[in-house]
């Protein structure tokens, strides 16, 4: 009897490295903290780090981007360790990738590259799909003619899962044509969630979006509360594709909960756009949980990172609740005097964060009992429109209506107000 021996395939190795540079803004920088990240992407990505080194410039080179010298040294290294990749948690130019791939007989990534990547991997549904698609194209479009001998094995490796395509066509013109075709589907995708939108300001349902720093535990803070079962792994960029569940968090409070992609330093600026269409949800959300991963010493830095990319999103005003998550791994917790201390695995906290949602929400509101006379049917129409109509009954005298109204219309209604529900 022939047995099929199947051989399992060994993760790429890759020699991951930074340049450090005063020239750079924060953004731009690379030190340890955001190679240790690069290191976790890789892996997320199924490759294997085998070396790690930091450049320290008072510019970069604008040929090898970290001096011909240390591509020498980084190009031993690589070989020694019989490294197939080398990473640059810094963005690379499209010459600049060319150049080092020649010098260092290697395929050159850089961190953008990688996170594409990873994307292309975790996308499932169409609407994902097409959004990763697009960001690749638009990443990938400018670099074409220094992509050197990795233009050929798209769809091998880490860095080479091509969008969709067997073979990358490396016509400029069919690029075009197709990113073209991708932002008109995306535009379709926007149109269909607005009409979502106005169909859930009908249900006058609160929206409430998480949003945090990648691996922060939002899919399983969305498990605890809701039960929705969708899988939360202790991985990067484990959600891509929005799920989005009710929850009752008080007697008379029911809110509709979104789960979000994580952001992550150096998001591409491809994946903000091409995500828009997901991302632009943020802003009509009528408040925002940002989950923070307090277990991890750099959860400030990583905070702040997603309030940009929230301001970035024209999100900025919308009102906010932090949660402190994985507070059950700390020795050490952060005063919460400005948000609430919660583990999504175990749930402890829930309570708390579901009275800070209620509070949150209910901030200049107000539930008001109505009777509004059957002659002034507009009066109810604009209720249903601009308010929470939570109950309506019919007397003689008019319609009875109990509501939770803003501090605006409670100001224009007291002439029908019968009593403080």
């Amino acid at each position: 009897m022939n047995e099929t021996i199947y051989e399992e395939k060994k993760p790429e190795r890759a020699v991951l490295v930074g340049l450090s540079c005063r020239a750079f803004g924060p953004e731009e920088d690379a030190d340890e903290e955001t190679l240790a990240e690069l290191a976790a992407l890789l892996e997320t990505a199924g490759g294997e780090t085998v070396a790690v080194t930091l450049q320290n410039r008072p510019a970069p080179d604008a040929k090898t981007f970290i001096g011909e010298g240390k591509v020498e040294e980084i190009r031993q290294l690589a070989e020694a360790n019989e490294a197939d990749l080398i990473i640059f948690d810094n963005e690379l130019s499209p010459s600049q990738m060319r150049t080092l791939e020649e010098m260092t007989g290697r395929t050159i990534l850089d961190r953008s590259g990688l996170i594409l990547d990873i994307f292309a991997q975790r996308a499932r549904t169409g609407e994902g799909k097409l959004q990763v698609e697009l960001a690749q194209y638009q990443y990938i479009l400018p670099r074409l003619a220094g992509l050197g001998h990795a233009m050929s094995r798209l769809g091998g490796g880490i860095g080479t899962r091509g969008p969709g395509e067997s073979k990358l066509e490396s016509d400029r013109r069919h690029i075009r044509r197709r990113i073209d075709k991708l932002r008109e589907d995306l535009e379709q995708v926007r149109q269909v969630r607005a009409v979502q939108r106005r169909q859930r300001k009908k249900t006058e349902l609160p929206l409430v979006a998480i949003v945090g720093y990648t691996n922060a535990g939002k899919s399983t803070l969305l498990n605890q509360l809701t039960g929705a079962g969708i899988e939360a792994n202790d991985r990067l960029f484990d959600t891509l594709d929005p799920t989005t569940r009710k929850k009752r968090i008080s007697d008379t409070q029911e809110i509709l909960l979104s789960d979000t992609v994580g952001f992550i330093r150096k998001l591409p600026h491809h994946l903000v756009s091409a995500f828009k269409a997901t991302l632009e949800e943020l802003a009509y959300a009528d408040l925002l949980l940002h989950v923070v991963d307090v277990s991890d010493p750099r959860w400030p830095v990583q905070a702040e990172t997603v309030e940009k990319v929230i301001a970035q999103l024209g999100a900025q005003d919308i009102p906010r609740v932090m949660v402190y998550n994985k507070a059950d791994k700390c020795d050490e917790l952060p005063a919460a005097r400005d948000g609430v201390l919660f583990s999504a695995k175990t749930g402890e906290g829930t309570d708390e964060l579901l009275h800070a949602i209620e509070t949150a929400l209910g901030r200049g509101k107000h539930e008001l009992r109505l009777c509004i006379p059957y002659s002034d049917g507009s009066v109810l129409d604009a209720l249903h429109r601009q308010a929470q109509v939570v109950s309506v009954d019919y007397a003689a005298e008019g319609t009875l209506v109990t509501a939770v109204v803003d501090d605006k219309l409670c100001g224009q209604l007291q002439k029908y107000k019968v009593e403080e529900a």
